[in-house]
């Protein structure tokens, strides 16, 4: 099963969307799924329902930090990670046209709620959204690049 699928289907079976990008790549980033699905979860939403940056791209630059980023604060291990999050933004943007929250619900025609509760997951919940296809779409860019770079 490919990433794109597997975080389909965390984001299928309830997970946030920045849970379910990470959970796919939980092999390589040296984390427990607990703790993923802990540290993860108020990413959700657009970072807790306020719908800014794209639950699905939170996951994806987790998943560069685990992976990417060197356990150091230098300036450089900073600018070389950086730069790797701002590529992979690129491409999910062009193909999304945002990586906002808030714009990519709108374009998918639903209303933007900011704050509150989470929408109860039901069958008309993922009717009217795209969201699964957000995470589908971010775990396989970042796919893409690891292989890309022998990581995968």
């Amino acid at each position: 099963m490919s990433r794109k699928e597997r975080a389909k289907e965390y984001f299928l079976a309830g997970y946030a969307c920045s849970q379910a990008v990470a959970l796919a790549f939980s092999d390589v980033m040296g984390m427990e799924e607990e703790s993923i699905i802990k540290i993860m979860l108020p990413f959700g939403g657009g970072l807790g329902r306020l719908r800014l940056t794209c639950g699905a791209v939170s996951g994806m630059a987790a998943v560069v930090g685990c992976v990417f980023a060197k356990g150091e604060n230098s300036p450089e291990n900073k600018k070389q990670t950086y730069a790797i999050v701002r590529e992979l933004c690129e491409k999910f943007q062009a193909q999304t046209g945002s990586l906002i929250c808030a714009e990519l619900l709108q374009g998918m025609k639903v209303p933007v709620e900011v704050g509150g509760d989470a929408e109860t997951r039901t069958p008309e919940y993922y009717k009217k959204r795209s969201c699964g296809d957000m995470v589908a779409l971010a775990a396989e860019i970042l796919e893409n690049y690891m292989k890309e770079r022998g990581v995968l």
